[in-house]
Order: structure tokens, then C-alpha cells, then sequence
């Protein structure tokens, strides 16, 4: 492993200690120093990488974020009708609330974004977006019952899906949050569907959604600890 390969694998293990920490405690209730306490690298190991929290929180976001391309276009290229694949990523998608301590951090992250000093894009116009597309190509197809606008069906089930986390997180940190997601879809199902056969698309969409990789949980091989090397960049205040 080369020396920015290395960079980078100590990065990407920061940023899972950092998410660890930002998903227990918060943005304003974890510091630097919890963070190295977690991580087992100094203060200065971690600016060498990040200049302060708020970069490291970005990047928290970052990861977040670049989690649901691969996703979309893996369901994208499914041979299967639209409605399947909308159905498909939203159990993709709840797998990695579920799973993937990033993807958590990243949305509580989000949640308290006016603690940090630092814009913070936001998810969801990239997911009505991509609802909105799946639902249009749904019409084009002839799947949707008359009536069903794509754009106004497409903010209904983003709404639907994402309160659905913010209430599944409350009850029970999402244990169940796939069993709540089939029941959404047994509710909003027959109203969009010109012809619904609810329970067997639940489970072939079910049967057919992807698991997003998570982040790595070592540093099996770490860069240079700044505070050991008089040539890295100080530690800052």
C-alpha cells in the first residue's frame, strides 16, 4: 500500500470513528479528543487529516451521500418493473439506516446541521428526484392508477418513507424498520398501482434489494502519526 492508498484507508477509518461518536452523542456532545480516545490515533493524526469537527462531520455527510449511487443505478439496471424497483431501493436504502453506522451519523448529522458551522447538503431532493423518475417511467409503463400524478405520488412516498425512519429510530433504533417499511407499502401500494398485487411485489422487491457495503471497521494499515513526524503538518488548538 502506498503512502496515499494508506491516507486514505486512515481517513476512511477517522471517519467511521467519527460517525460512531456523532451517532451515540451528537455533533455538539463529541469532541476531537473522543474522537481519538475512539479512534486510537492522536488529536494530531486527526488534523492532519481534517482541520477541525466541521470537516470531519462533512465528510461524516460525504460518505453518506456518495452511499446511494451505487445503490440507485444497481436497482436502476434490475430487469423488473418500476414499482419493483422503487420498492427494492426503499429496502436497500432501510438496510443502510439500519446497518451502516455512517449512513446514521450522516442523518442525525443532518438533524442538528444549525449546530455546525458549515453548510451541510441535505438528501432530499436528490431522493424525490430519483422517486419522481422511477414513478414517471411507472406511468410511461402503465403501472400507476389513473389519477396518480408522479411528482405529487413521488413527495408523498419520500415523506412517508423518511418519517417512517424518524419513528422506527425512536421506537426501536430501527430493529424492526423492514417489517414498518412493508407496512407503509401495503398502505401506499394500492393507490398508485393500476393493478395491485401488493404482497407479491413486497416480496420480490424485498427478495431483490441490495445491501449497501459498509464502511470499513479497521486501519489495518495507518499513515504516520503526525505527532511522531517532524515533517507532517502541527496539530492545531
Amino acid at each position: 500500500m502506498d503512502v496515499q492508498e494508506r491516507a486514505e484507508t486512515t481517513r476512511r477509518y477517522l471517519v467511521e470513528a467519527a460517525a460512531q461518536l456523532f451517532e451515540e452523542r451528537g455533533y455538539a456532545g463529541t469532541s476531537i479528543s473522543d474522537i481519538s480516545a475512539r479512534s486510537g490515533r492522536t488529536s494530531g493524526a486527526i488534523y492532519f487529516h481534517f482541520s477541525n469537527k466541521e470537516k470531519l462531520a462533512l465528510a461524516v455527510v460525504g460518505a453518506t451521500l456518495a452511499t446511494w449511487p451505487a445503490l440507485i443505478a444497481q436497482v436502476r439496471t434490475a430487469a423488473a418493473p418500476a414499482v419493483d424497483k422503487l420498492v427494492s431501493l426503499s429496502f436497500a436504502v432501510a438496510r443502510a439506516f439500519r446497518d451502516d453506522v455512517v449512513v446514521r451519523a450522516g442523518s442525525r448529522l443532518w438533524m442538528e446541521r444549525k449546530a455546525i458551522d458549515a453548510p451541510v447538503p441535505g438528501p432530499f431532493q436528490a431522493w424525490i428526484d430519483t422517486v419522481t423518475e422511477l414513478l414517471r417511467e411507472a406511468r410511461a409503463a402503465g403501472e400507476l392508477a389513473p389519477g396518480v400524478a408522479p411528482d405529487t405520488a413521488a413527495l408523498t412516498v419520500v415523506y412517508a418513507f423518511f418519517g417512517l425512519h424518524t419513528v422506527s429510530d425512536a421506537l426501536d433504533g430501527r430493529a424492526r424498520i423492514e417489517e414498518r417499511l412493508r407496512g407503509m407499502w401495503e398502505v401506499l401500494l394500492p393507490a398508485l398501482q393500476t393493478d395491485p398485487d401488493t404482497p407479491a411485489l413486497l416480496d420480490r422487491a424485498h427478495a431483490a434489494a441490495p445491501s449497501a457495503d459498509p464502511a470499513p471497521s479497521a486501519d489495518p494499515d495507518p499513515d504516520p502519526d503526525p505527532d511522531q513526524d517532524p515533517d507532517a503538518a502541527p496539530a492545531l488548538a
